[in-house]
């Protein structure tokens, strides 16, 4: 039995539930799981919906005979095979935090992505992501080669056929250039709670400021630095008793965790781009289920 997601966005008006939930129907389809958001301040629909495919038919007649659904309402949608996993390239500099997190969870399953290579600017992780049977790639990255460096970088991207690159602490200012043609493919993890402190050395700067809580923020990236669209957060508190170092330490469990719900979001096709915020539904029944331990 086919399952699959149909995720829609156009303009909001009246009937477009009714239409869908119809054509779902009408082709032997059952819905499983349903969220929409009306954004009232642009006119903006939004809808995910997962659904199974109850008497046979195929995503490509199913995409083919929602055309003449989706005109009239001038909707962008996609419709996604559920059973297939996205493949990710993982880019890492020297805090192995984050990756190390990823290989665990794509290992017992808990993340819908396959893992085609790991790119680092430094061989720290070397030995590790090869334990993993996954490709490593070292590309040294300095002022003089950058561009060459970044079409290396996207050589793979397109050798291995990646539908999303991941900032998992990867500290290299990604080019404007590489930014628009990956928009809204590339998922950043930094290490405060956007908007504030953004840059180099957050942690630094929030004990400097003597916050009460710091956080870890995850967003798509863009040509401006630290200004993408914010997928997902989180915080944990602290208090005048911890140091610049306890700051970084505490971080790691927080920028870890919400850098894994945010692949899970995109991976999942639970976030839409709205303008320079994005829409995230919740997440499916089922969907954070490990396939195994350990």
């Amino acid at each position: 039995m086919t399952k699959f997601c149909l995720t829609v966005t156009c303009p909001s008006k009246r009937g477009i539930v009714a239409a869908i939930a119809n054509y779902i129907a009408e082709t032997g389809c059952n819905i499983t799981d349903s969220a929409q958001f009306d954004d009232a301040d642009n006119g903006q629909f939004f809808m995910r919906i997962s659904a199974e495919a109850e008497t046979g038919a195929t995503l490509e007649a199913l995409r083919e005979g929602f055309a003449a659904v989706a005109q009239p309402f001038a909707m962008n949608y996609e419709f996604h095979d559920q059973d297939t996993t996205m493949k990710v390239v993982i880019m890492v500099s020297r805090f192995g935090h984050c990756l190390n997190d990823l290989l665990y969870r794509v290992r017992i399953g808990a993340l819908p992505i396959e893992i085609v290579a790991v790119i680092s600017n430094h061989m720290d992780y070397q030995k590790v992501v090869v334990n993993h049977d996954i490709p490593f790639h070292c590309i040294k990255v300095t002022k003089d080669n950058k561009p060459q460096a970044e079409a290396r970088i996207m050589e793979i991207v397109e050798e291995t056929g990646a539908e999303l690159i991941v900032l998992a602490r990867y500290m290299q200012i990604l080019s404007d250039a590489m930014c628009q043609k990956m928009s809204g493919r590339i998922i950043n993890i930094h290490h405060s709670f956007l908007p504030s402190f953004k840059g180099a050395n957050p942690y630094k700067q929030a004990y400097e400021r003597g916050v009460k809580l710091i956080g870890a923020t995850s967003h798509y990236v863009t040509a401006d630095l630290d200004e993408g669209p914010i997928i997902e957060q989180d915080i944990v508190r602290i208090t005048q008793s911890q140091s610049a170092s306890d700051y970084v330490s505490l971080g790691r469990d927080v920028e870890a965790g919400v850098l894994a719900r945010a692949i899970h979001a995109h991976a999942h096709h639970r976030v839409f781009m709205n303008g320079n915020k994005t829409v995230v539904f919740p997440a499916s029944p089922g969907s954070y289920s490990s396939k195994r331990m350990g």
